[in-house]
């Protein structure tokens, strides 16, 4: 995984583009109709219910658009809210308050519907041992605020992007002429290299699981689309030699079933690419 200096710096980026991108040259509405000098506050309000995500994102985007902007938490990122609620207080110019809104919006409302989602599918599995994990299936751009809304929403990070883990899939197996081939190569890449990256390896049956394992050296492998009966076997097969992950259009429906075949972590580009926002408002007080 990316370390917490560089997850920041994603961060700094997504705030710097979208500011770019919003407020271009200047807010002219705002810049025309409210004195330069003119200072307010606002709430932000909760229209929905869910689990909230994005308090401490918008601190940082409130501070980059005007770093005299003070906010009063009342509900700190992961708690249930209902409609009504009023998740902080945002206080001083009006002009940069306006300036900061759309954005702030935007960010919570997609992140609080993640970790909302994310806790839905975390408590499905509680009594068992299995994670629920994220995947790469995010919003372009902004991967780092929605991988941070599945932390809030008690899920675990997979990898953050190509860079920072080897994942090992069918088209890389068949490509490089079969299991052994590919992990094999791989291995002599991170030696030449000098890198020091996790492997993991889907496996399309129980004769490529062998395979990897026969390999070693892998740190997850990957059970990927596969039935209860053979996901069963499959663990019984790994017994404890790496860690397992299921994966392949489980949802609510069946995400249990697969935890309790035994597998460490399931997961799931729904938490991410499927999800409705929250509705929230930035009102002035």
């Amino acid at each position: 995984m990316i370390s917490q200096a560089q997850f920041e710096k994603e961060l700094n980026i997504i705030i710097k583009n979208a500011i770019r991108e919003d407020v271009g040259e200047g807010d002219h509405t705002s810049l025309s109709c409210i004195p330069a000098n003119a200072t307010g506050k606002a709430k932000l309000l909760v229209k929905d219910k869910g689990v909230i995500a994005g308090v401490e994102f918008a601190k940082k985007v409130f501070k980059a658009v005007d770093e005299n902007l003070q906010v009063e938490t009342l509900i700190e990122d992961g708690t249930k809210v209902s409609e009504g609620d009023v998740v902080f207080y945002v206080s001083g110019s009006s002009q940069s308050i306006l300036q900061a809104e759309r954005l702030v919006l935007n960010a919570m409302q997609r992140m609080s519907a993640i970790a909302t989602k994310t806790q839905f599918f975390a408590d499905l599995l509680t009594g068992t041992n299995t994670k629920i994990l994220d995947t790469r299936k995010t919003t372009p751009g902004i991967r780092a605020l929605e991988k941070w809304a599945v932390k809030i929403g008690g899920g675990e990070n997979h990898r953050f992007a190509l860079y920072d883990m080897v994942m090992i899939k069918d088209n890389h197996i068949d490509f490089a002429g079969g299991v052994t081939q590919a992990i094999e190569k791989t291995k002599a890449y991170l030696k030449a290299k000098n890198l020091d990256i996790k492997i993991i390896v889907e496996a399309r049956d129980l004769q490529e699981i062998q395979e990897i394992l026969d390999c070693g050296s892998v740190h997850r492998i990957l059970i990927d689309n596969f039935n209860y009966a053979d996901t069963r076997k499959a663990v019984t097969l790994i017994r404890g030699k790496c860690q397992t992950e299921s994966s392949g259009g489980i949802n609510e429906k069946t995400i249990r079933k697969y935890a309790e075949c035994g597998v460490d972590y399931i997961s799931s580009g729904a938490l991410t690419h499927s999800v409705y926002n929250m509705d929230l408002s930035l009102k002035a007080v």
